[in-house]
């Protein structure tokens, strides 16, 4: 297996499983599926891809710029606070008023494209994620700072990132066709998961455990799958 194959396959590997716990933008995609149809929602999963990719992009080429920026980190989980809040309000909007059958943000008249693209520039969960991620591949010699390593990794993380979204899409769709769920159920259910996101998120902030904290000991946050990950790298090689 070629180097650059296999760097782009480490990044799929990472972004495919880094997209399948519940999130805001995975489950925001799969609510855009199930009331707009997959086309809006597939717009909105690269609108969000675009955006991780330009902060992986950022975090390797940038990292002692990335590392400063601790003011508009905590600026910008004040900001994706209050969005899943919003988030999980219209939900519960919907649930609540029979006659609302779709989520008052998510389809909202802005392009489903700029919408993914803007709440996930606004969402800085990824980036203590991939800034781990880099280092780590960094330390194990895996990634080196060259051009064609990092497009090989890029292009890996979009693709995997898209068929982690994808997965919620066409998932979500076919959970709710085969169990003729009701909007007003699947309005609560999905309210749900926002309300309880941004408890997670805002837990996480009063106890310090936040995106600049883990920006700052990368070490601490390394979840087991990526180690697993690293392993199996170096038994390749």
């Amino acid at each position: 297996m070629s180097k650059l194959l296999r760097i782009f396959l480490t990044g799929l590997f990472i972004s495919f499983l880094g997209s399948l716990p519940l999130g805001t933008l995975n489950v925001a995609a799969m609510q855009i599926a199930i009331t707009d149809g997959l086309q809006p929602a597939i717009l909105f999963s690269l609108g969000s891809l675009t955006a991780e990719v330009i902060y992986v992009r950022l975090s390797l080429m940038a990292m002692d710029w990335v590392r400063k920026q601790q003011k508009l980190f905590r600026i910008l989980e004040w900001v994706t606070l209050l969005i899943v809040v919003a988030l999980a309000v219209s939900s519960f909007y919907a649930a609540i008023h029979p006659k609302v059958q779709q989520n008052i943000i998510l389809s909202s008249t802005l392009h489903r494209y700029f919408l993914g693209l803007i709440m996930s520039a606004l969402n800085p969960v990824q980036i203590p994620f991939w800034f781990g991620w880099s280092t780590v591949l960094f330390t194990k010699k895996v990634l080196l700072p060259q051009n064609n390593h990092y497009n090989s990794y890029i292009a890996g993380i979009g693709l995997g990132t898209f068929a982690g979204m994808c997965l919620f899409i066409f998932g979500g769709r076919f959970l709710v066709q085969s169990l003729n769920a009701h909007q007003k159920v699947l309005s609560w259910v999905i309210g749900g998961i926002f309300a309880a996101t941004a408890l997670i998120q805002l837990w996480r902030m009063m106890r310090k455990n936040d995106v600049v904290h883990q920006i700052e000991h990368p070490e601490e946050h390394r979840h087991e799958t990526q180690e697993r990950v690293v392993q199996d790298i170096n038994r390749e090689r």
